[in-house]
Order: structure tokens, then C-alpha cells, then sequence
């Protein structure tokens, strides 16, 4: 029994892996955004030391690493990610100074206080936004960066049936006055926020998914996990078109003080 339980947890596993490989972005976001966001560090030199957390294939890392000077390692759990972000990496000319490593968030591979600049697009929801903050904290110089996209409601009251669905998957949702004051509650001066704008989910994520979708679904024809997978991104779709002057991603960047 628990061997036929592996198996299907693996076939899972990849199946998500495999379906994500296929597309640049694993979340919302978009380059530009990436870039303004990157507007509000200071100080990054040559020497500098950045680590973007839950990295997936480093669409952001590359534009975070073609326009910020130092060294930048992307970590992810998923080794096929990986793969793929060493081989973006050397594409792109920038392996001498951006590298892929595979790790987990809540054990991270780095020296405490030996970081500058802390980045994490749509990923912090993993560990959770407040045990995030406060836990990468502690790699992080005094006077250095972090900054994360967090999923957050923009109104104080919202529709039962979208509460519902994120109270069901990510609880620690809130609004961004709240977020902010967590931010600050962990020990950083919050710098900026600012929400992305609704082509972060549309042309830079939903598209490129939704192209992809009717081949997946028939390579994997006949496994009900990949159609339920499927059908779930599908509803995510939906729910953001009815449901998205509710709440969004934004961006938080804070300073360790």
C-alpha cells in the first residue's frame, strides 16, 4: 500500500513539474515588474549576494540577474527547474554569476547575515508570508533587501464565494495594509508596495498556460490526475476573471533593521 501511495505521489510530483517546465513563468508577474521592483534596492555592487527563493525555471531570475550587479543563486525543490534554469542561465551568458541549486526554503544552504538582497516572486506562500519574512531574516546583512509577490486581498470585504477558496488554500491571505505591518512587525523597514497590474496574470502566465493545455491534456490522455490538474488551473482562470478587483499579487520590498 504505502509503495502504490509513493508511486502516485511521484506521478504527481512530476506531472506538475512536467506541465510548469513548459512555460517561463510558474506565477503571475512580468520583466517589467521584476525591474520595478528591483527599483527600490539600493547599494547592490559586483560583491553583492542575492538568492531568489522558489525560483521554479528563473524567468525573473534572469531579468533580475541582466540588470543587477552581483552574485545570484536561485533555489527551488524541484530538480527538472532547476535543469532548466542552469540551462537559461547559460543561454543568457550569465552562468559565471547566476546559478541554480536545489533546496528547500525552510532550510536554507546560506551563511546567516551573509545575504544582500532576498527575492521570492509568488513563492513565499510555500513556507507562509510572516514565518518567511522573519526566518530569511536572520541570512540576510543588517541594511539588506528582501523582497517577495504575495498573493492579497485589495478590499477589507470580498464575495463568500472567492473568501471561501482562499481561506481553503492560503489562509494567511490578507490585505495589504495588514501585510505591510507584518512586514514591519519582522523586523524591516517596509520600503515599498505596489499591486501588479492585471497583465501579470493574463498575457504572462494564464496565456502561455492555456496554450499549452490541450497537448498536455492529450499526452496524458486517460489519467484522471492530469485532467483534475487541469480543470483546477482552469477554475483558477475563471475565478481570477470573476474575482479580480478583489485581490491580486503585490509586491513587498522591506529593509533588515
Amino acid at each position: 500500500m504505502s509503495n502504490e501511495y509513493k508511486t502516485i505521489h511521484e506521478f504527481d510530483f512530476n506531472l506538475i513539474c512536467e506541465y510548469f517546465s513548459n512555460v517561463e513563468r510558474q506565477g503571475p508577474g512580468s520583466p517589467e515588474v521584476t525591474v520595478r521592483a528591483l527599483g527600490f534596492i539600493d547599494g547592490l555592487t559586483p560583491q553583492s549576494r542575492i538568492a531568489d527563493l522558489g525560483c521554479g525555471t528563473g524567468g525573473q531570475t534572469m531579468t533580475l540577474a541582466q540588470r543587477a550587479p552581483g552574485q545570484v543563486t536561485g533555489l527551488d525543490l524541484f530538480p527538472d527547474f532547476i535543469r532548466i534554469f542552469n540551462r537559461n542561465a547559460r543561454a543568457l551568458g550569465l552562468s559565471d554569476r547566476v546559478k541554480g541549486i536545489v533546496g528547500s526554503m525552510d532550510d536554507l544552504p546560506f551563511g546567516k547575515e551573509s545575504l544582500d538582497l532576498i527575492w521570492s516572486e509568488g513563492a513565499i506562500y510555500n513556507i507562509g508570508f510572516e514565518r518567511g519574512l522573519k526566518e530569511w531574516r536572520d541570512y540576510l546583512k543588517t541594511g539588506g533587501y528582501i523582497a517577495v509577490s504575495e498573493c492579497s486581498w485589495f478590499t477589507a470585504e470580498r464575495p463568500a464565494e472567492i473568501h471561501d477558496f482562499w481561506m481553503a488554500h492560503y489562509p494567511e491571505i490578507d490585505t495589504i495594509p495588514n501585510k505591510v505591518a507584518r512586514m514591519q512587525d519582522a523586523g524591516y523597514v517596509p520600503v515599498a508596495t505596489f499591486v501588479l497590474p492585471e497583465n501579470c496574470w493574463t498575457e504572462h502566465f494564464f496565456f502561455p498556460c492555456v496554450r499549452i493545455q490541450d497537448a498536455f491534456l492529450q499526452k496524458h490522455a486517460g489519467s484522471r490526475t492530469a485532467e483534475e490538474f487541469i480543470a483546477g488551473q482552469r477554475r483558477e482562470m475563471e475565478s481570477y476573471r470573476k474575482y479580480k478587483e478583489f485581490y491580486g499579487y503585490a509586491f513587498y520590498i522591506g529593509k533588515k533593521i
